[in-house]
């Protein structure tokens, strides 16, 4: 499923028009992120939530040179899949 399709199934099962649908779905993803960007964590019970990671800067090398690489510190997004989503998956 993409977001085009999440958008189709929206307007046809609340009965509204493919703008409100897209908004709406718009919205969501939006305020997903945008609580990923201040730090925050976002949860969706029974079906997810998404975090950041905190990943600390370490010397690495460089596999072709052999040469020392500083890698600097780093935040990344994780999704985490909620229990009830699990049993539907593995049914």
């Amino acid at each position: 499923m993409n977001k085009a399709t999440l958008v189709d199934v929206l307007k046809k099962e609340a009965n509204i028009t493919k703008g409100d649908a897209e908004k709406v779905v718009s919205i969501f993803f939006d305020e997903i992120s945008n609580a990923l960007e201040r730090g925050d964590r976002a949860e969706i019970r029974g079906f997810c939530s998404f975090f950041v990671k905190n990943y600390t800067g370490y010397v690495g090398r460089n596999p072709k040179t052999g040469e020392s690489v500083k890698v600097n510190s780093k935040k990344l997004p994780f999704f985490k899949c909620g229990r009830e989503l699990k049993k539907k998956v593995d049914y």
